[in-house]
């Protein structure tokens, strides 16, 4: 019975090589999704879904990731104008996909491994390339962050930790896991993975009404039925992952030499047992900062924070390396702690001296910015400077510190008045002081 199942799902799965695929730009804006079900692709989706795991790599014998997601496409193909603009846009940059790809190297494997446990289309692993290009660190102009571009009431909606020390959105383990739930959410509502797609770039609410709509006026429901209701970024959204698909799919007839991405793990998750400064962690794992902060790019402080419930990734080879120094390291792995300010217009240069360090290294590690000083009532990170505070930053700050800035009082400077042998009153001097301004963040509405 298996050997029969692997059988069938083996030609559907040859079958469905044949398809265009699609491609997305590492500077053109997200855009919207297009799609259209066909019969043979939404009768291979269910037997998929019903079997997850059964599509194993060493089934495929691939030997590199790009094969392993071409083996498991299972959206139907959209083939339009937005289709072939988008490819060609794509095709025509060969060097920014190869950015894009090597960005996205250490994570594919892991992508795809999900998508097939889940039995959902392989061809979702390629989302991240419209959505962030592969960069674990970009932010939209809505305060979406990270590879699935979560903004963050739905990241909350995910359970995706957001806070002081750490956004979740931006860690692969925990995004990845959030976006792929989210999208079998979608498809459970819409039955249609173009719509299902079009809800993530869009909004479910807003799909449904357009859906209505239709149906109201007698109109189809599918996603090119409902395309010309939706904003012009959830229009191009599916015709650009058909871009990527088709060029993933056939490298070489758009003149594309995709990176090879070894058909194995790239990285490992280790325990943290303990506060860990960021460049203790990536000494320990004899990594580059730059290459530790790319597998791990949720913590946002200098110091790495949580006890055991914080994992760390690293490819296999630093983990062990990691574990050999750590029995040896002997010293603090951590050198910071927090400082909650009581009062008010409290400089950096008071603060930096009260903890021994630098204006600097205090702005730096609280991305305080230039002409700010923090707000009473804000928690900040310090060097410790005793053994009273060696231990590890509680949870309940953890949790709930917050930081708030404001601009920086000059100091009372005594102004010459018009004669220039005299100085304005005391009063003329408050007024002429700067206003304290609070900084507060942008929103903007969740898609």
């Amino acid at each position: 019975m298996h050997d029969m199942i692997r059988k069938t799902l083996a030609t559907a799965a040859l079958a469905l090589l044949a398809a265009p695929m699609t491609y997305a730009m590492e500077t053109a804006p997200a855009a919207p999704v297009a799609s259209t079900a066909t019969a043979s692709a939404s009768t291979l989706r269910p037997a998929l879904l019903t079997a997850p795991g059964l599509l194993k790599a060493d089934e495929f014998k691939e030997t590199d990731v790009w094969g392993r997601i071409r083996s498991g496409y299972a959206i139907p193909d959209i083939d339009n104008s937005l289709v072939a603009r988008h490819t060609q846009a794509y095709s025509v940059r060969p060097d920014s996909l190869k950015r894009i790809s090597g960005r996205a190297s250490p994570y594919l494997y892991h992508i795809v491994q999900e998508l097939e446990k889940r039995g959902m289309p392989t061809e979702l692993a390629l989302l991240p390339v419209i959505e962030s290009a592969f960069n674990p660190q970009a932010l939209s102009t809505a305060s979406a962050a990270g590879l699935w571009q979560f903004v963050p009431g739905t990241g909350k909606d995910y359970d995706l930790k957001q806070n002081m020390f750490k956004d979740e959105r931006r860690g692969v383990l925990a995004s990845t896991d959030a976006a792929l739930t989210y999208l079998q959410r979608l498809y459970t509502m819409f039955g249609d993975w173009q719509l299902a797609l079009a809800a993530y770039n869009w909004g479910e609410g807003n799909v449904q009404r357009a859906i209505k709509k239709n149906q109201a006026l007698g109109k189809g429901t599918d996603f090119e039925s409902l395309a010309e209701l939706m904003p012009a970024e959830t229009r191009n959204y599916v015709p650009k992952l058909q871009a990527v698909k088709n060029i993933v799919a056939n490298p070489a007839q758009y003149n594309v030499a995709l990176p090879a991405i070894d058909n194995q793990p790239y990285f490992t998750a280790i325990d943290k047992t303990s506060d860990i400064d960021v460049a203790v962690a990536a000494q320990l794992a004899e990594m580059s900062l730059d290459e530790f902060r790319a597998l791990n790019p949720q913590f946002k402080k200098p110091v790495i924070t949580g006890g055991e419930k914080t994992k760390i990734l690293l490819p296999k080879e630093n983990a062990e390396k990691f574990h050999l120094n750590l029995a040896q390291w002997g010293r603090n792995l951590s050198t910071w702690t927090t400082h909650k300010i009581t009062g008010a217009r409290v400089s950096i240069a008071s603060l930096a001296s009260k903890f021994g360090t630098t204006p600097e290294i205090i702005r730096q590690a609280n991305n305080i910015p230039a002409k700010s000083t923090v707000s009473a009532g804000s928690t900040i990170l310090v060097p410790k400077v005793s053994a009273s505070n060696a231990g590890d930053i509680a949870d309940n700050i953890i949790e709930n510190a917050v930081v708030a800035f404001e601009a920086e009082r000059s100091a009372s400077k005594r102004v010459k008045a018009s004669s220039g042998s005299r100085y304005k009153s005391k009063a003329e001097a408050r007024t002429s002081k700067n206003r304290i301004a609070r900084n507060t963040s942008s929103k903007r509405k969740h898609r």
